[in-house]
């Protein structure tokens, strides 16, 4: 059965206006809950694409939007706030029929999250100025900040909601333009959005969305001479090809990648919450979530205890509906997320690896359901301990030092995040320098903020999310020198 949803009838958003693919194609939307067809949204096609960066290119070049003072966009930016947190249950339960997570989850995590990111860059609009520079020439010499230009988004299927605002509110708040392509199996919460957007204030053709194949949409995307900044966040290899193209035209790029990180438990830390950060940290969003935790590293002496805690209380959280306030864990987001799971474990059981819980694929109403899943007895070179899985999956391993617990941390490709638990603070501050991640969480796991950047080192990718450091990414630096004499 099929359903429409308000902000278009599944179409793409170019230049302010709704409309079909050029050819009429479209796609399935799947209810990752029970495997039914819930809409259909337009495919776009590589002409469809080009319509988009014309429109957006229109827009930056000779619309209103680069030119209007920080303030003024910061304004618009509030106001979007303000209609994500009127909107908010619609949103909310939008983003669960999506993407599969539980609804207890969506409103205070993605919801309000995106809401927070909106507000933040409506602040932020207004700190982009430059600075005078000292220097021994007879000249006066400032620097100006300004927006780049048109802007690639490329979200990926996980957080479609945080993760296009992380890169859309700071776009919009220097001044850019942008084209946003979601990922081809959960666009709802892309194309509400745009409606949004539109009824906050923000002028035709500032933003637009193109929905269909990675490979077809995605890669004209990329590969659009129009477009100025590709801001990317996806799996490594995918990061990899789109950088190589983006690069090819010496477009400036963000890549927030994939990530495999380890939550270090020392012997001192206080072992129930730890043992809540560490199940939080993996089963959060059914394990798609590329800042997760799916490697834990214990301490020798707690090892036996802290398995043994796990094999009771992992297999407690509730798993079931998405819409039912009750559940913890929802499905993966399709069938072939499910089955690389499956395959991992397979390889897990392979590489000698003990499945202390779990290790099942679950039959619920005909959705992709997988048991949150504890794997002990692996080597640290294991495929299934230095891959991303991307799923419900824990592998726990143990360490005699310090320095063992940090090497082990630090010994995947992967740079995206990494947590520790102990009641030691200089252990905390020590440990943390050392970890190569571009965020590490002490005593929990999954603490954010719009005003704390995250991002990657290594196979993770490189610059940052959030935060300033986000703002500044989506402009570009003039230096102006007027000569005294």
């Amino acid at each position: 059965m099929t359903t429409t949803f308000e902000g278009g009838p599944g179409q793409l958003f170019i230049g302010g206006q709704w409309r079909e693919a050029a050819d009429g194609a479209r796609t399935d939307v799947i209810d990752p809950s029970t495997g039914e067809v819930v809409t259909t949204v337009a495919e776009a096609s590589a002409s469809d694409v080009d319509a988009a960066v014309r429109a957006a290119r229109e827009a930056f070049d000779n619309g209103p939007w680069a030119k209007l003072s920080g303030r003024e966009r910061g304004r618009v930016l509030h106001r979007v706030s303000e209609l994500i947190r009127e909107n908010a249950d619609e949103i909310a339960a939008l983003e669960s029929l999506d993407v599969g997570k539980p609804i207890s989850l969506c409103l205070p995590v993605d919801v309000l999250t995106a809401a927070d990111e909106y507000e933040y860059c409506a602040a932020l609009a207004q700190t982009l100025d430059g600075a005078t520079r000292d220097t021994p020439l007879n000249a006066h010499a400032y620097t100006r900040r300004g927006p780049i230009g048109v802007v690639a988004a490329i979200t990926p299927f996980n957080f479609p909601l945080i993760l296009s605002s992380s890169k859309l509110a700071p776009a919009l708040a220097a001044g850019n333009v942008v084209v946003h392509k979601p990922a081809d199996d959960t666009p709802l919460s892309a194309l509400y959005m745009a409606r949004l957007l539109q009824k906050a204030g923000v002028p035709d053709g500032v933003i637009n969305v193109v929905t269909g194949a990675g490979p077809v949409a995605g890669e004209a995307l990329l590969r659009n001479p129009g477009v100025d900044k590709v801001a990317f966040t996806g799996s490594t290899a995918i990061g990899r090809h789109a950088a190589s193209v983006a690069g090819e035209a010496l477009k400036s790029v963000t890549m927030e990648l994939g990530g495999n990180a380890a939550n270090i438990v020392f012997e001192d830390a206080d072992l129930e919450k730890a043992v809540g950060a560490v199940i939080k940290g993996f089963v959060f969003n059914t394990g798609q979530f590329c800042m997760g935790g799916p490697r834990l590293l214990v301490a020798r002496p707690l090892y036996d205890t802290v398995v043994g805690i796990l094999a009771d209380a992992v297999p407690g959280v509730p798993i079931g509906d998405p819409r039912d306030p009750g559940t913890v864990i929802g499905p993966m987001a399709g069938e072939k997320h499910v089955r690389k799971v499956e395959e991992y474990v397979a390889l897990a059981r392979k590489e000698g690896g003990r499945v202390v819980c779990g290790g099942e694929r679950l039959d619920l109403n005909g959705g992709f359901y997988y048991q949150p899943t504890v794997i002990a007895g692996l080597a640290n070179d294991s495929r299934v301990v230095q891959e991303e899985i991307f799923g419900p999956v824990l592998t726990v391993q143990p360490f005699d030092s310090e320095d063992e617990a940090v090497e082990l941390a630090n010994s995947t490709p992967y740079g995206l995040a990494s947590g520790l638990q102990t009641t030691d603070l200089a252990r905390a501050h020590r440990v943390a320098d050392r970890l190569q991640a571009g965020i590490v969480w002490v005593n929990d796991w999954a603490m954010l903020d719009p005003a704390v950047p995250f991002g990657g080192v290594k196979a993770s990718g490189f610059g940052r999310e959030y935060g300033p450091e986000a703002l500044a990414s989506y402009t570009k630096v003039k230096s102006v020198v007027i000569s005294l004499d």
